[in-house]
C-alpha cells in the first residue's frame, strides 16, 4: 500500500502527537489512576440544569440547525460582555468579542492573523503545551522567561526583547497565562500584570491574555485582567466554557480591539465557518437562567476539596523524599520538582504502578528545564483515589533515589 509520509507538509514531518492525548489513551486501563489529563470532574457537570435548554431545539429547531454565524450567537456574546465586565474592567462590545471552538482554536486563530515563520513569541517556560505546539505550526520561535510563585518574571522581558532584536528578530507577542498557570499553578501579581502592560507598549509588541481557569478560585479575591490595564490595545484575552461549565460543549470566547477580532472572524470563516450553533443556544439558556453563576461555587468546592487532599498527600508522601511544589489557590494542576529524579523515567515507572502523571520537558522551551519537573492534575479523581495515587507516585521516586 502506498504511503502518505513523502507527501507531508513540512509542518507535519515536525509535528509532534501530545503527550496528554497519547496519555489518555491509557485512562481506560484497569486500576489506572490518572494525574495526567486535565479533565474535570465528570460529576460536576451540571446535566440536568443544561438539558433544559434541549426545549429550544422544539421551538426554534430550525433555526438552530442550520449554519450560525461566525462571529457566534449573540445572545451567548452579549451574556458575556456583561458577565465578564468586572473581570475585563468595563462591559466590552460586540465588535470586541467573538465565540470559538474551544479556546484552543483561538490559539490557531491568533497564529493566522499574526505569525509569519521566524516571529518569536515570548512566553513562560514551563508553559502550556498544546499553546507552544499551535504557535509552532504557524512557524514561530520562542525565547522563554523564568517564573515563580508570582508568575511570569516580566522584568526580564525588556533585556530579553532588546537582545533579540539586536539579532535581527521580530518579537510579535508575549504569551501568558495569568491565573493558575498551566502547568506551573502560579497567578501573575497584579504588580506583574501592570508592568507587563508598559513593557508591551513601550516595546510595541502584543500580548495573548490566556485565562481557562480564572474563574475556578479556591483562597484570595479575583485579579482584574491585563486586559483591564491595558488602555493602549496591546493585549487579546481568551476565555472558555471548558473548565467552568464542560469541555464538551467546545465553547471558547476570544476579547480584543475591533480590528483584531474581525480579522480572527476572517480566518475562523475559512476554518470551520461557524462552531456549533446547538451547543452555542444550549449554553447561553443555561447562563440566562442563572445556572453558570449558581452553579461555578460547586465546581469550585468540590475542586478546592481535591486540592487540599492532594496537599496533604504530597506532604505525607512527597515532602520526606525532597519533592517540592508551590501550593495552587485554584486551577487544575501542581507543578513538582521531583528531588532530582529524572521525570521521563519517573512518568513510565509510575505507569507501572497504574499512576499516569506529565513529565515537564514537553511544557518547556529548553526541555532540560523540564527534565526534573512534573505536571499533576487533581481536579479528576476523588480525595481516596489521590491518595492512593499519591502513594504509588512516591513508591516510584523512592526506587529511583534507592540504589539497586
Amino acid at each position: 500500500m502506498s504511503s502518505w509520509t513523502a507527501s507531508f507538509s513540512d509542518i507535519a514531518q515536525k509535528a509532534k502527537p501530545s503527550p496528554v492525548r497519547e496519555l489518555l489513551k491509557l485512562v481506560n486501563r484497569p486500576g489506572m489512576i490518572s494525574f495526567g489529563g486535565g479533565m474535570p470532574a465528570p460529576e460536576v457537570f451540571p446535566i440536568d440544569q443544561f438539558f433544559e435548554g434541549a426545549e429550544q431545539l422544539k421551538t426554534n429547531g430550525k433555526l438552530l440547525l442550520q449554519y450560525g454565524t461566525t462571529e457566534g450567537y449573540s445572545p451567548l456574546r452579549e451574556f458575556l460582555c456583561k458577565w465578564t465586565a468586572p473581570r475585563m474592567g468595563r462591559e466590552l462590545t460586540l465588535d470586541e468579542i467573538i465565540l470559538t471552538t474551544g479556546s484552543q482554536q483561538v490559539l490557531d486563530l491568533f497564529g493566522w492573523a499574526v505569525i509569519d515563520p521566524g516571529d518569536v513569541v515570548i512566553t513562560e517556560d514551563p508553559s502550556y503545551m498544546a499553546a507552544l505546539n499551535a504557535f509552532s505550526n504557524h512557524g514561530a520561535d520562542f525565547a522563554s522567561v523564568r517564573m515563580d510563585g508570582d508568575g511570569m518574571i516580566v522584568s526580564d522581558i525588556p533585556p530579553l526583547i532588546e537582545k533579540l532584536r539586536k539579532e535581527g528578530k521580530k518579537v510579535k507577542f508575549i504569551y501568558t497565562i495569568v491565573n493558575f498557570q498551566n502547568p506551573g499553578g502560579a497567578t501573575m501579581s497584579v504588580e506583574r500584570r501592570k508592568e507587563l502592560v508598559s513593557i508591551a507598549e513601550k516595546y510595541e509588541v502584543k500580548i495573548y491574555e490566556d485565562d481557562p481557569y480564572g474563574y475556578i478560585r479556591f483562597d484570595g479575591e479575583h485579579l482584574p485582567s491585563i486586559f483591564s490595564f491595558d488602555k493602549a490595545g496591546n493585549t487579546v484575552y481568551a476565555g472558555s466554557f471548558s473548565k467552568i461549565l464542560s469541555p464538551g460543549v467546545r465553547i471558547g470566547w476570544v476579547s480584543g480591539p475591533k480590528d483584531i477580532v474581525r480579522q480572527l472572524a476572517v480566518f475562523k470563516q475559512s476554518l470551520d465557518l461557524c462552531s456549533s450553533t446547538v451547543t452555542q443556544v444550549l449554553t447561553y439558556e443555561y447562563c440566562r437562567k442563572g445556572y453558570l453563576d449558581s452553579h461555578l461555587p460547586n465546581i469550585i468546592a468540590n475542586y478546592r476539596v481535591k486540592r487540599d487532599a492532594m496537599e496533604k498527600s504530597f506532604e505525607r508522601h512527597l515532602s520526606p523524599l525532597g519533592v517540592t511544589w508551590v501550593k495552587p489557590q485554584g486551577g487544575f494542576f501542581y507543578w513538582l520538582n521531583v528531588g532530582g529524579v529524572n521525570s521521563d523515567e519517573l512518568a513510565v515507572r509510575a505507569l507501572d504502578k497504574n499512576v499516569a502523571i506529565l513529565p515537564g520537558a514537553p511544557f518547556c522551551i529548553d526541555p532540560e528545564a523540564g527534565i526534573h519537573s512534573a505536571r499533576v492534575n487533581y481536579t479528576f479523581s476523588q480525595p481516596d483515589v489521590i491518595e492512593e495515587g499519591v502513594s504509588r507516585l512516591a513508591q516510584a521516586i523512592q526506587e529511583m533515589k534507592t540504589p539497586a
